[in-house]
This record gives C-alpha cells, sequence and structure tokens, in this order.
C-alpha cells in the first residue's frame, strides 16, 4: 500500500482540526442546553449534562414560539423569493443588456457595497414608520427584497454563460424578457441557489432590524424573540441554547440538502469577470 506524503498529512490534519473547531461551539450549545442553570455557569465547565430535557420544553413555555417560528418562515422565504428575482433581473440587465449608462449605475450600485448597513437603519424606520407598517411583517420583508450582493453576485455568473445561445434565441425572435425567463433562468440554477440560501440564512438570522421595527412577541421573528430571553442580571443560558438550537436546525437541513449546488454556485460566479 502506497504511504500518504507528508504534504497530505499535513493538509488532512490541518483539514479536521478546522472541521473540530468549527463543530466544536455546536456541540457546546448541545451540551449546554441539556444542563442546569448552576452546571451551565460552574468554572471550570462541566462537560458531561445531566439531561435536562425539560429545557427544551420551557422554550415553548417562555415565548411564542410556533407563532415566532411561523413568522420567521414566512419572512426569510419572501426575502428569498425577492430578492432571487429582483437580483436575478438587475443583474441580467447589467451583464446582457446594452445602455447608456450601464458602468456607471453599476458602479453607483457597488458603491453600496461599502457602506455600513447601519447608516440605513433611521431613514429605513422613519419610512417604516410613515407607512405605518411598525409592528408588522411586511416591516421585516420589504427592507430585504432587494440586495446588491446578490445582483453582483448572479451579474458574474451571466456573464458566464454562453453568449452563442441568447444570439440563437434573439435569431429566433425571443425578445429580452424571453431570453431571461426560459434560457438564463435555467442556465444560472446554480447562482440563483447559491443566493437563494445565503439570503435564508441571513433572514433567518436577521436580529438587529427586527429589534428595531417590532417590539410585539407575535410580530417577532425567532431571533428576535431568542435576544428577549436574556435577562438584565441573569440568563438562563440553558434555555436559551435551547431555543437556539431549535430555530437553528431548518437552517442547517437546508444548507445540508443543498450545499452541493451552493458551492457549485459560488465557484460558478468566478468564470469571467
Amino acid at each position: 500500500m502506497r504511504r500518504p506524503s507528508p504534504s497530505r498529512v499535513l493538509l488532512h490534519t490541518v483539514l479536521v482540526a478546522a472541521s473540530l473547531a468549527m463543530v466544536a461551539p455546536f456541540l457546546w450549545q448541545i451540551v449546554t442546553s441539556l444542563k442546569s442553570l448552576s452546571e451551565a455557569t460552574t468554572v471550570p465547565p462541566t462537560l458531561l449534562p445531566e439531561g435536562r430535557w425539560e429545557n427544551y420544553g420551557r422554550v415553548f413555555d417562555l415565548l411564542p414560539f410556533g407563532t415566532q417560528f411561523r413568522n420567521t418562515v414566512i419572512v426569510a422565504l419572501a426575502r428569498t423569493a425577492g430578492q432571487v428575482l429582483l437580483c436575478s433581473l438587475a443583474a441580467y440587465a447589467f451583464a446582457r443588456l446594452r445602455f447608456p449608462g450601464r458602468g456607471v449605475l453599476f458602479g453607483v450600485l457597488l458603491s453600496v457595497l461599502m457602506v455600513p448597513p447601519q447608516l440605513f437603519i433611521i431613514p429605513q424606520y422613519q419610512i417604516m414608520s410613515s407607512l405605518g407598517w411598525l409592528n408588522s411583517l411586511q416591516a421585516l420583508i420589504v427592507p430585504g427584497l432587494f440586495s446588491a450582493f446578490g445582483v453582483f453576485l448572479l451579474r458574474q455568473f451571466f456573464l458566464g454563460l454562453p453568449l452563442e445561445l441568447e444570439e440563437a434565441a434573439r435569431l429566433d425572435g425571443a425578445g429580452p424578457v424571453r431570453i431571461y425567463w426560459s434560457i438564463m433562468l435555467p442556465l444560472a440554477r446554480p447562482g440563483l441557489l447559491a443566493l437563494a440560501v445565503l439570503v435564508l440564512i441571513w433572514s433567518w438570522n436577521d436580529l438587529f432590524w427586527p429589534l428595531v421595527v417590532n417590539s410585539d412577541p407575535d410580530t417577532m421573528p425567532l431571533s428576535a424573540g431568542l435576544a428577549s430571553l436574556q435577562g438584565q442580571f441573569q440568563t438562563d443560558y440553558p434555555v436559551l441554547m435551547a431555543g437556539s438550537l431549535l430555530a437553528s436546525l431548518p437552517v442547517i437541513a437546508v444548507f445540508v440538502f443543498l450545499q452541493r449546488q451552493f458551492i457549485q454556485g459560488i465557484a460558478q460566479t468566478g468564470i469571467k469577470g
């Protein structure tokens, strides 16, 4: 049997160590969710918990978990669908259509990526307030329907698609809308899935904006609801970890199911710049 080279052994050692470093917080979350409060705050920490499964039941007692879970699903799916549609339309226009000022407009769009998102909080809050949308799901959905990063990501993907397919469609009499819908979107499926996974995870974990516009527990997503479990003087960390684990399981399942398409889509955006 051929022995592995030292460089290959070193590479696998680094990869295993990095994997353990990434998985360790998730494993610690599971262990903490099964501890009592005294165990969770003991120094040095205990590794083997008592196995208090009732912590998961207490999450449903302290929060309207079902309502907040529904809110999170609605907001995440609406944001994802909106960004996939709107960003793909804008990306196709910047990548394939020729119109005056295209380069300038795209440069202005990219400049948005350099602005800290916190600067948009006050004007966005004022808009939501003037529309009467505070403590509503639309206040969580509408500001997240468009993304400059999503446009940039999909534009790179559209630039890598064969130009001959588009030219053949034009010869057959297809217009820009028909080409976009019938040819470009099916070919861009890996890029669309990559963007969808990114937006879904970001929307699911979004915390700051929901805390700003929603104070009613029945209109909060899970991220804001779990944040309310942190007390001013004491926090029940086992219950908080149990709730966080329950909230993260759907996103983990989506990523595991779509990880191959996600990696493929991210890799293919760099085919042509």
